[in-house]
């Protein structure tokens, strides 16, 4: 961060997407959540975060078209946690941190681009900044976890495979690709898809070395196909011009390349009923690329 922003306590930041390369469904549990293997690919692309934090003792979110104070947001409900577990540790002094987030939203939701998600995980790990409440990395990713499975991966901020409930990160380095990603405008709820009476909770758990010999697949791709007729139309239509697939619970899918202008030829050729962008991957989040210097 730069003196001019430190002193008036802003910071301006990308809450990157991500893509899941393969995810399996190992298990479920006694107390009802799945066990996951997945791996976990973040894009230079993302929606754009501006936050000021304050002395007001208030979270403030602010969007193109409203502002949110009490809601059962993920952006707010991180930001309240952070600040009730550091006043609760001693991290905070006193009630009277606060602050007033802008989000700029291009991440579209229930696309299985994990924007909710990368939300909380940047309101963490940005006002753990401001605030200079010091928390680890670690542990705020198990902070994150009480609020969804997929904010450690984007606290921690590697490419990794992800296992369990989430909680378990193995960091890794991928060859960097560029990916269209195409949202067939279809909002699907993470919860409905682990619900489906069609899911198969029990693909076998494969080491490291194997999962990631193993061609890639997405447990939930074969749901969505049966239950979304222009997923699975879409699926077919990219996959004849390159390896294709369907990323978390839906609805985006994605097709692979090796280079930004064989991604920008088929971008061009996609139906009018359908919204998409070019992005590339990379090993290390955007915004731990920036707050951290890495």
């Amino acid at each position: 961060m730069n003196k001019r922003n430190q002193k008036k306590m802003i910071y301006t930041c990308l809450s990157p997407a991500k893509i899941n390369l393969f995810l399996y469904v190992t298990g479920r549990r006694k107390d009802g959540y799945h066990n996951i293997q997945t791996l976990f690919q973040f894009l230079d692309y993302g929606d754009q975060f501006k936050i000021i934090a304050n002395k007001t003792g208030n979270i403030e979110l602010f969007t193109e078209k409203k502002i949110f104070m009490n809601v059962q947001n993920s952006i707010i409900i991180a930001a309240k946690l952070l600040k009730k577990t550091a006043l609760l540790q001693g991290k905070l002094q006193n009630s009277s941190y606060g602050a007033k987030i802008f989000l700029k939203k291009n991440i579209p939701m229930g696309s299985g681009l994990g924007g909710g998600s990368s939300n909380a995980a940047t309101t963490l790990v940005v006002l753990n900044k401001l605030w200079n409440t010091q928390y680890t990395l670690k542990e705020l990713s198990l902070l994150g976890l009480r609020i969804g499975a997929d904010v450690p991966g984007f606290v921690m901020g590697n490419t990794a495979v992800i296992e369990g409930i989430g909680d378990i990160l193995y960091p890794i380095v991928q060859k960097e690709k560029w990916y269209l990603v195409v949202y067939p405008c279809i909002n699907i709820s993470t919860r409905y898809m682990f619900s489906s009476p069609f899911l198969m909770s029990n693909t076998a758990k494969k080491s490291l070395q194997v999962l990631l010999k193993t061609p890639f697949k997405n447990d939930f791709e074969n749901i969505a196909k049966k239950q979304f007729v222009p997923i699975k139309k879409l699926i077919r239509m990219l996959s004849s011009y390159a390896p294709s697939r369907m990323t978390g619970t839906g609805s985006c899918v994605f097709s692979e390349f090796d280079n930004k202008k064989s991604a920008q030829k088929i971008f061009s050729v996609l139906p009018k009923n359908v919204q998409g962008f070019i992005a590339k991957s990379v090993n290390i989040s955007p915004l731990h690329k920036t707050l951290y210097k890495r």
